[in-house]
């Protein structure tokens, strides 16, 4: 698919600027370097939340302190990059009224809605099972884009591809013994539902920065979805304390990564298809489950870890597969 930009009523700086981002975030070497850096920085925030949690005194069953805690971290991160949008030049206050709603919508839907399903979910169950739960965004993504663009139909090897990272999340929710079944309904599931959000979040955020600048459509995002939840959590209760060096370093280091990845990631969407990006999603899951193995002290080498880790990656790469040669 062609990269398609509306340069009407343009300066030539903005143009100039435009053409310079086409030329970065479609050249493949970047882009293979720049998606494996926004996955290495969301594969972090799973052992981060957790522990977040803990710093901050935070229990698994106190969700409303939970959601007061993400909204926190996605507030600062969309005041980060409004502020370098801003500074860059951009005129973030240039908003339509249909602007504002797309806006509005795309916050609540990404953000707030996804990160309430996502907290909940990961405060529920292990991270280095959440982190291969969420990598299921990789499959809706997939099965969005089937019914959404005309050159990204559903072939046979996106077929196996699903159905072997779906084994491999099917694995992963056995016990030791691999003889019992456990499927957490406010854990597992809340994760998977979090992924299919993002998927759709990522995918109408694509549609709006064809006529927004992407910082200010991330920005907006995570401050407008961060607000909301620290309202949903302060009205339920939500109490968030023990602000220490400690504590406020990863709060910021959290808000760093959100602002970073989002914005990174919404650029590469815009100028590629979303099968091409897509495809690195599988290294979300590696990271979370390597970097969770070693800040949390979780057991990465239980042989049904590895197969079913395996088996999700075996499984995306078969769905791009023939993306590759292209890439």
């Amino acid at each position: 698919m062609p990269v398609t930009i509306n340069m009407v009523n343009l300066s030539l700086k903005e143009v100039l600027i435009i053409l310079n981002q086409v030329k970065t975030f479609t050249n493949r070497k970047l882009v293979i370097i720049i998606a494996a850096l926004c996955c290495f920085l969301w594969g972090s925030a799973f052992p981060a939340v957790k522990m977040g949690y803990k710093l901050f005194n935070i229990s698994n069953s106190n969700i409303p302190s939970e959601l007061l805690f993400a909204g926190y971290r996605f507030t600062l991160a969309g005041v980060i990059v409004l502020i370098v949008s801003a500074l860059s030049g951009n005129n973030i206050f240039k908003l339509s009224k249909k602007d504002t709603v797309d806006l509005l919508l795309l916050g609540i839907t990404q953000t707030t809605l996804q990160y309430i399903f996502f907290y909940i979910g990961l405060a529920n169950t292990t991270g280095v099972k959440g982190s291969i739960m969420n990598s299921m965004a990789t499959f809706f993504s997939v099965i969005l884009a089937h019914f959404i663009y005309a050159d990204d139909k559903l072939n046979l090897n996106k077929i196996i591809g699903c159905i072997l990272g779906f084994i491999g999340v099917i694995i992963i929710n056995f016990n030791a013994d691999l003889l019992s079944f456990s499927f957490n309904l406010f854990g597992d599931v809340f994760i998977v539902i979090a992924a299919f959000i993002f998927s759709v979040g990522s995918i109408y955020s694509k549609k709006l920065t064809k006529n927004l600048n992407v910082t200010a459509v991330t920005g907006y995002n995570l401050f407008i979805g961060g607000i909301i939840l620290i309202l949903i959590g302060i009205i339920s209760g939500g109490r968030v304390s023990n602000f220490t060096i400690s504590s406020s370093f990863l709060l910021i280091y959290m808000a760093i990564i959100s602002s970073a990845a989002f914005s990174l990631w919404t650029l590469l969407l815009k100028y590629n298809k979303v099968g091409t990006v897509s495809i690195f999603n599988f290294l979300t899951p590696i990271f979370g489950a390597i970097l969770s193995s070693i800040f949390l002290g979780e057991n990465i080498l239980e042989f049904k870890n590895i197969f079913a880790l395996s088996l999700v990656c075996l499984g995306i790469w078969n769905v791009y597969k023939p993306y590759w040669g292209r890439f």
